[in-house]
């Protein structure tokens, strides 16, 4: 079976992300800002009923159907969900580090009802797929996106642990108005960046953003995006 994401191929070593510094303690420094790139800050939950971002959903409640998750098989041969833990993912936007980041500037997110996540690793390789789908109160689904737009313009490059993190609003890819296509960056002083593509996808009062390593060309990427969208279905 074709996997769009076959078209990143293995750099000399064997490594198959692209970019991906060799210095130990580089990509030591790469996994840990692109762990915030990917899931927000992962501050302990607070609260609980649902609305706060990262509380837990009322027991027997849900809101958002797990079937608008990718399917290892939606990325191509090779690929395998990683088992996830039940808690609410935080909101993926949320960028603790950018000083010009303040929480209370994103006000749908105490509106989203719920979130599930799904984690995604490449067999033999070191690339991983993140996949989150947020599910909005009525009416809140228009504002969560301006929430991410908000994001991309107040915190689009920054300092953190030395490293350079960016967000690149490339444009909307042909899935429909409600997408956005945003390249992030890490650059290292001394080393090859690292880039990073996010797709987000809004239908209705649910969002999905999907988070892939960079492919090598834009069409592997809307390829795999276009498979995102029929999951909202």
């Amino acid at each position: 079976m074709y996997s769009p994401l076959d078209a990143a191929r293995p750099r000399a070593g064997g490594d198959a992300r692209p970019g991906w510094p060799g210095s130990r303690i580089v990509v030591l420094l790469a996994m840990v800002v692109l762990a915030a790139l990917t899931t927000g800050c992962q501050r302990p939950p607070g609260g609980s009923g649902g609305s706060e971002p990262g509380a837990t959903r009322p027991v027997g409640v849900s809101w958002t159907d797990p079937a608008a998750l990718l399917s290892a098989a939606d990325l191509g041969p090779g690929w395998q969900e990683r088992a996830t833990a039940p808690e609410q993912p935080r909101w993926p936007w949320e960028q603790a580090d950018c000083p010009a980041y303040r929480r209370e500037d994103y006000r749908a997110q105490a509106h989203r009802r719920d979130a599930v996540q799904r984690f995604y690793d490449r067999a033999g390789a070191s690339a991983t797929v993140h996949h989150i789908v947020e599910a909005y109160e009525p009416g809140w689904g228009g504002p969560a996106l301006d929430d991410v737009r908000a994001v991309l313009r107040r915190c689009a490059a920054y300092l953190v642990l030395g490293a350079r993190m960016a967000f690149t609003l490339v444009d909307t890819p042909p899935l429909g108005d409600g997408a956005l296509l945003v390249r992030g960056l890490i650059a290292h002083s001394g080393s090859t960046p690292t880039t990073a593509y996010f797709v987000v996808v809004r239908r209705g009062d649910t969002i999905s953003t999907l988070n892939l390593p960079d492919p090598g060309h834009r069409a592997a990427v809307e390829a795999v995006a276009a498979r995102q969208v029929a999951r909202l279905g």
